[in-house]
């Protein structure tokens, strides 16, 4: 959840500042390249939530299923967005989707729990 919410927060900043800096198109642009980055990470985060097996195969199994959704999901929602939407910036949209990328690729360095550190055993 923690990459989640850095990722939409990395995607309003983004947008923010498109907004001010450029105009709207460039700010849905980037807006709609996090989301890309957003709904195909959460769709990985429920996969492997859910995940229920102590086996180290069922573990690699659900984790390569969560990994083929979210690679299907990026890959139709980038279609989309391009298929779609006329006025897309690229350059925003690309951008912004790959510091997502990038902040979703950090999650093995950020752990959901908090630890108690100052206390000494």
């Amino acid at each position: 959840m923690i990459v989640l919410r850095w990722q939409l927060l990395i995607t309003i900043v983004a947008t923010c500042v498109l907004a001010l800096l450029m105009d709207l198109q460039y700010a849905v642009s980037a807006f709609l390249g996090g989301m890309v980055s957003i709904i195909s990470s959460a769709a990985f985060a429920i996969i492997v939530s859910r995940h229920k097996g102590y086996s180290a195969g069922g573990t690699i199994r659900t984790a390569l299923r969560a990994e083929a959704v979210k690679i299907f999901l990026t890959i139709t929602l980038l279609w989309i967005v391009f298929k779609t939407y006329d006025g897309v910036k690229a350059y925003a949209f690309i951008g912004v989707f790959i510091l997502t990328v990038i902040a979703h690729s950090l999650a093995l360095f950020v752990s959901d729990s908090k630890k108690n550190t100052d206390r000494i055993n």
